[in-house]
């Protein structure tokens, strides 16, 4: 793959505010990223998280090579990883580098109790000194490094802010919320004018995530507080068409015509076959994933999102989630569509 690591530090060279699809364990997959790429690119791409340990091993590494295939088509894409482990961090970024990658970012705020005993991901947020020695190991080879926290462990800690800032990544996202919050209140946008105080004149890029669902309102909240990039996660589930901007407005009744039902659906099922491709029995990059197929029912969770918001939605969902491959789904979908 070619390496495009020329691109140093392309943080400092995108238009803002710009915007970024999150990365999500088990969702920002190849597949999902390039329907993205097709129906509205976001200005960044990420990969989801990926274990430094699992990467810094030959078993793990044959395993999750699969996480870290990407296309041209995504640029600049950048890997996430998690990990507490120095040695492993660097193998893990020295192997990002080497595929290719745009930068490499860390995750520092991942609330997963697994991630969390290893030392990893909100962990972080506890062991300042460790987090800043990760984000200074990982530097070392000249790819732009990024990290993906949160405000605080159990309460909002301007410490933890400065901690990061001191080590100097490229890039900081923060998700506007505690560790002990999940997602659970509301992002705490009031403290953002202080925490790009703490940032002023430091050149790091600053990135939001935290209840934007449009891009409209992301624009609106970047113009107020002054934002350089803005990440949205959950909103942007089942709207491949989120970031070009374009809305599909879908009729509540079924006695109406649905141009636009039915091209969400059939969205829907190209997402289902381009997964199939990629990662199912007969996939396409055999070489590359070596066995690590991955299971159909991890669609199960994009057709909770592709299917809402109409009428006889809750029955189509409840069958589609019980499709084992992308020809069981188009025999359900085109069964609504014409009855």
């Amino acid at each position: 793959m070619k390496n495009y690591n020329k691109m140093k530090n392309f943080w400092q060279k995108l238009n803002k505010p710009f915007f970024c699809l999150a990365p999500m364990s088990d969702v920002t997959d190849a597949a999902f990223r390039q329907m993205f790429v097709k129906y509205g690119k976001p200005d960044v791409l990420f990969t989801e998280f990926v274990s430094a340990d699992g990467l810094a091993s030959d078993v793990g590494r044959a395993k999750l090579l699969r996480e870290l295939y990407y296309t041209e088509a995504e640029r600049p894409i950048v890997a996430q990883i998690f990990g507490s482990r120095l040695e492993n961090i660097e193998k893990a970024v020295k192997l990002i580098k080497k595929l290719g990658f745009d930068g490499v970012d860390i995750n520092m705020g991942c609330p997963d109790r697994a991630v969390e005993k290893q030392g990893a991901g909100a962990a972080l947020i506890k062991n300042p000194k460790l987090a800043q020695e990760i984000i200074l190991a990982a530097k070392k080879f000249g790819l732009p490094v990024s990290v993906k926290t949160r405000l605080g462990y159990s309460k909002i800690d301007y410490d933890w802010i400065k901690t990061v800032l001191e080590a100097k990544p490229d890039a900081v996202t923060f998700h506007l919320r505690t560790r002990k919050e999940m997602s659970e209140v509301p992002a705490h946008w009031e403290v953002w004018p202080r925490i790009a105080k703490i940032f002023k004149s430091s050149g790091i890029v600053l990135i939001t995530n935290g209840d934007v669902k449009s891009i409209e309102e992301g624009q609106k909240l970047a113009e107020k507080y002054g934002i350089n990039g803005i990440m949205i996660g959950r909103s942007a589930l089942g709207k491949p068409w989120l970031f070009g901007g374009r809305k599909l407005s879908l009729s509540e009744s079924k006695n109406s015509p649905w141009p636009e039902l039915s091209e969400k659906l059939k969205i829907m099922l190209e997402h289902s076959k381009l997964f199939w491709d990629l990662y199912g029995p007969t996939n396409k990059n055999k070489k590359l994933f070596a066995g690590h197929q991955k299971n159909f029912a991890v669609m199960r969770k994009h057709f909770k999102t592709y299917v809402l918001g109409f009428k006889g939605a809750t029955a189509l969902r409840a069958k589609l989630m019980r499709a084992n491959n992308p020809d069981e789904v188009e025999k359900i979908m085109n069964e609504f569509l014409h009855t």
